[in-house]
């Protein structure tokens, strides 16, 4: 998508890899990828293993059979108006896919006689659409990087981290999808409950889009929308639903009267804290709802376990270290954004506690990021980053770190708040770490290749990760005259 908003000039059309189907018998990817560490702690055979992981992909290609990252990104594309109506989340390979790649062409033959080119699509607009179906989608928290980045790529305004609160606070959620819940369909179903078209008719009531984009469709988004309020295909699709899996399509892609009638909430918080001062985010539906009180918040107040690298705490969270990962513990992974590896995805982690016994009793906090089917308590994008002075690199193993995520207000904090049996407020928390070196083993990834160390440091300048982690060449070389 970041290349082609950056042909501005000239007509395109995405089209999306579409969903693997999820198997009839057996897991689906999002759980097979946690077989390294149920095998580790003895609760499947490596026999169990090996045909779970044959059984995982009922079709080949496409993306995921969860609402992650990728499936995430085709939403967008749609929303941006870079794809025909109705094209994310279609099942991958299938008569449908394949007709979905024919009439693109046709579209964007269809463009170019009309003069029509993505700089006329993808405005500003066209993003904030994109963010309100984002949120109304409960998407993966990649895309708080990638949305950006593929705006400046367009030449336009970056969305900031607060403008993604701001949304997120006044847009519902409408979709029951994985891994949010509360039922948590497979993206192929979404598909076939309406998809991207469906969640806008009910964003359409609300006032809260811009009917007047331009789409590759070559007509504004709002025509887009009647005609397929009133199409066959959205028919018999949503009534194969029904047939099929015996599921209706209204309880998948809600009413906003419906969903607050379900409980659904938006998915992300941002908090803040003595260890979060530029932001972090969480998505605060995929805490587990028992250990949230009465008023919808999760407190958790526990020792620090401080690691460096992915490998060592993966390795600590399966048993195979001297001191293991315990109930309670407030895992905590410094060096692992850009500036230490690139910002690399740390779902490892995630995928292990969610199926351990105990794995709900641990939380995470990190300047890495997760994949878009991660669960539990796991705040990441933590800014400043450890290795850019963030005070998450000067934590120790023992320090006592407390977590207030309010998953209906939408507020949170993390926070230093004791340590050697001393319990403090915030505000001191925040002297000790400023008085502090940072934590001895905190340091580049030596694996780490010099035009990623370069790429880091340059996209510090330019906004760091809440910016899209971009080349911006204005602020560099403002930067360097400074």
């Amino acid at each position: 998508m970041m290349a082609l908003v950056a042909q501005r000039d000239l007509p395109s059309v995405l089209v999306p890899g579409g969903v693997t189907l999820p198997p009839t018998v057996g897991e689906d990817l999002g759980k097979v990828q946690t077989l390294s560490v149920r095998f580790a702690q003895g609760e499947i055979t490596l026999d169990q293993a090996a045909v779970l992981g044959c059984r995982a992909c009922a079709s080949p290609g496409g993306g995921c059979q969860f609402f992650g990252t990728a499936a995430t990104s085709q939403v967008v594309g749609e929303a941006l108006g870079l794809t025909l109506v109705h094209a994310a989340l279609a099942p991958s390979g299938q008569p449908i896919w394949l007709d979905l790649a024919r009439r693109s062409a046709q579209a964007l033959s269809q463009l170019a006689a009309a003069g029509i080119t993505v700089g006329d699509i993808v405005t500003e607009a066209a993003v904030k659409n994109a963010m309100v179906v984002y949120a109304a989608f409960g998407g993966s928290t990649n895309l708080l990087l990638h949305l950006p980045a593929i705006a400046h790529a367009a030449g336009l305004p970056r969305p900031s981290v607060s403008d993604w609160d701001a949304l997120n606070r006044a847009v519902p959620r409408l979709v029951d999808v994985t891994p949010n819940g509360p039922v948590g369909h497979p993206t192929v179903r979404v598909y076939l409950a309406g998809g991207v078209p469906e969640v806008m008719l009910h964003l359409r009531d609300l006032g809260l889009l811009d009917l007047d984009v331009l789409t590759v469709q070559g007509q504004p988004l709002g025509d887009s929308l009647d005609f397929w309020a009133k199409s066959v295909r959205r028919k018999r699709l949503r009534e194969r639903l029904y047939a099929e899996d015996g599921v209706d399509p209204d309880t998948v892609i809600m009413s906003p009267e419906a969903a607050r009638a379900r409980g659904l909430t938006p998915t992300m918080t941002f908090p803040t804290g003595n260890l979060a001062p530029e932001g972090a985010v969480i998505k605060s539906t995929a805490i587990d709802p028992s250990l949230l009180d009465r008023d919808g918040v999760y407190h958790k107040l526990g020792p620090a376990r401080v690691f460096t690298s992915e490998r060592a705490a993966i390795a600590a969270v399966k048993g195979q270290t001297a001191d293991p990962v315990k109930p309670g513990d407030v895992m905590v992974l410094i060096g692992r954004g850009p500036l230490g590896c690139g910002m690399e995805e740390t779902y490892q982690i995630t995928s292990a506690l969610k199926v351990l016994p105990w794995g709900k009793d641990v939380a995470l906090i990190t300047d890495a990021r997760f994949s878009g089917v991660s669960t539990g308590a796991c705040i990441g994008h933590v800014g400043p980053e450890a290795l850019a002075g963030g005070p998450l690199g000067r934590v120790r193993d023992g320090d006592l770190i407390r977590i207030i995520i309010d998953c209906r207000n939408l507020q949170g904090t993390a926070d230093l708040v004791g340590h050697d049996g001393r319990r403090y407020a915030p505000e001191e928390g925040a002297r000790v770490l400023a008085g502090r070196r940072p934590h001895p083993d905190l340091a580049p990834d030596p694996d780490l290749p010099d035009d990623t160390r370069l790429w880091a440091l340059l996209q510090r300048a330019s906004g760091g990760i809440w910016g899209g982690c971009v080349y911006d060449v204005d602020q560099i070389v403002g930067r360097m005259r400074e």
